[in-house]
């Protein structure tokens, strides 16, 4: 597609490097619930999410804008030394789902607050045994004839955020004896429900606990998006979503990340090697491809491949630039900052980190085995594959 960016883009742009740079100079590190209001105060949150039918429109608290604004506004976030987002899950997750399955009811009610950073969200949808099959969900969910919505009851896994968010998407099985796709609902969950819903940390190997497990006993649920029944579409439909701007800002993290092992590469005399020099090159060659790829779906949605190309692609990518970034440390690269004894917690260097975390990037968000099924079966129209 032609995406060349316009002479309104560049002083958007413009717009947006100087509000970050200077909010961000007043208070280096907010706090991340108070940022999140203050990105909502500004108008900075829901940037482009469409009216009804179809239409640009700020009727749910947003601010009207093109698809080029709001693929500026994600690099220059990223570019930017701004935390990590909160609302990231609402905002570009359940948000753009209630606009395209909900009903207005449903947008009216959870929008504005996302859009003014009030209310964090979380996804269940992992359980510990469906993770990247997720047709084998267990969780169920029953009418409840007092209050017309459902009740919840079952475990969810590696649910972001759970800690600290307000309300949680469950995909549960709303019909007694369904198997896989059929009979799941897409129901909206509050979190506050003390002695319903517990949340329990999962401490990582690289000492960080940001995932989750989630358990639901008898937790309420006001409603469904898309009607009862409908889950699997809707569930799809967000996952098609997930892939979506936001992967360009998550290229720019990727970009900032190889700048920084080429740095240690030069600094450690790794980049002398013939070898290790092309595969760095080769990284910047397919971080560059990503890009591409991303903006040329961006302007053709409804792939139904292009999900599961983005997540192969980037998947691979980060796991081999973890393995790079501990290789050109050298001998440093198996050993902690020293000194260190049995009473100083063990730390890990940056690229210790990276290279640990990218274990999980082929499995997580669906494991590379999934998104070839799915390109295999979906797109190319091979037969299905055995069960």
């Amino acid at each position: 597609m032609d995406f060349r960016f316009t002479e309104d883009d560049h002083t958007f742009r413009t717009h947006a490097r100087t509000w970050l740079d200077s909010r961000l100079a007043d208070t280096p590190a907010p706090h991340p619930r108070a940022w999140e209001r203050e990105l909502g105060k500004a108008g900075w949150i829901g940037i482009g999410w469409p009216g009804r039918d179809g239409e640009d429109g700020d009727r749910y608290g947003n601010r009207p804008a093109p698809l080029t604004h709001q693929v500026i506004w994600a690099e220059e976030y990223a570019r930017s030394t701004a935390p990590p987002r909160m609302g990231h899950i609402g905002e570009n997750l359940l948000a753009p789902t209630l606009i395209a399955y909900g009903t207005e009811e449903q947008r009216r009610r959870h929008l504005p607050p996302i859009a003014r950073g009030e209310t964090l969200w979380c996804q269940g949808y992992s359980e510990p045994g469906a993770g990247s099959d997720l047709a084998g969900i267990r969780t169920t969910a029953t009418p409840d004839t007092t209050t017309g919505g459902y009740t919840v009851t079952g475990q969810k896994i590696w649910t972001s955020l759970a800690q600290d968010a307000d309300w949680c998407f469950v995909l549960a099985r709303t019909e007694p004896g369904s198997t896989r796709h059929h009979g799941l609902s897409f129901l909206l969950v509050e979190m506050d429900q003390p002695g319903r819903i517990e949340v329990r940390p999962i401490r990582q190997m690289t000492g960080t606990s940001e995932f989750n497990e989630v358990f639901f006993d008898g937790a309420r649920a006001a409603e469904a998006v898309g009607g009862e029944g409908n889950g699997w579409a809707v569930a799809m439909g967000l996952l098609a979503l997930e892939r979506g701007v936001s992967t360009l800002a998550q290229q720019i993290g990727f970009a900032q990340e190889l700048d920084q092992v080429i740095a240690a590469a030069r600094a450690t005399g790794a980049a002398e090697d013939p070898v290790l020099r092309a595969r760095l090159v080769r990284q910047w060659a397919e971080l560059v491809t990503m890009r591409r790829h991303a903006l040329r779906t961006l302007g053709t949605p409804g792939d139904p491949g292009a999900p599961s190309v983005a997540k192969l692609l980037w998947g691979g990518w980060h796991q081999r630039l973890g393995e790079l970034a501990v290789e050109v440390s050298g001998e440093a690269g198996a050993v902690g900052p020293q000194p260190w004894s049995a009473t100083t917690p063990y730390d890990l260097t940056t690229a210790q980190r990276l290279f640990l975390f990218t274990r999980a990037d082929t499995i997580y968000g669906g494991s590379d085995e999934i998104q070839r099924n799915i390109i295999a079966e979906r797109v190319l129209g091979l037969p299905r594959e055995p069960r």
